[in-house]
């Protein structure tokens, strides 16, 4: 009952502060997988993964100097930055209380909370996550643990929670793509 109150607190707080201002900036594809605006910082067109002999090839996109892929979150399509650097991945709170809203994240699936030092050296409270499943073209993964970031505009995250799952993978830049095996 009370972790029950508390995803209520933490997620109806963060629904109240961030509203629909960080809506157009999220990860999140709109419902037809199209742009939702032209100069979203996080969102990318849909590309189909292609699963050929037991492996998943995704179309990588380069925005600002950094490398988003597609990814479903809890059935969710979202574009992530592809993140070694990450020990978790991480969603902003406006992921999070969309994904509440849909009733793919509910009071079991909070852990807790965390501190974290980000790339500027700077340390934020998160609240770490389950999230039940995360796909990558014909490849899940179940019970992927996340941190949600109590910042609208924070970038969505693929990191090591996630990519030590899925095993042998592979980048060619070249050709702008990710191989999963």
């Amino acid at each position: 009952m009370i972790k029950h109150l508390y995803i209520v607190l933490i997620i109806g707080g963060m629904i109240l502060l961030s509203g629909c201002s960080g809506c157009a900036k999220s990860g999140r594809y709109g419902q037809q997988g199209s742009r939702q605006k032209e100069n979203d910082r996080h969102v990318a067109p849909p590309v189909s993964p292609v699963a050929t002999g037991g492996r998943t090839v995704v179309k990588m996109l380069k925005q600002d100097g950094v490398y988003t892929i597609p990814v479903k979150v809890n059935g969710t399509d979202m574009s992530f930055i592809f993140d070694t650097g990450a020990g978790l991945i991480s969603i902003s709170n406006v992921e999070a209380s969309y994904l509440y809203k849909q009733g793919t994240l509910t009071a079991d699936d909070i852990e807790g909370q965390a501190k974290y030092v980000d790339a500027n050296g700077d340390i934020s409270v998160g609240t770490i996550i389950r999230l039940k499943e995360v796909a990558i073209g014909d490849r899940k993964i179940h019970n992927v643990k996340a941190s949600v970031v109590n910042n609208t505009v924070a970038p969505l995250l693929f990191g090591q929670s996630a990519l030590e799952q899925f095993g042998n993978i592979s980048i060619d830049y070249k050709k702008g793509t990710i191989t999963f095996e």
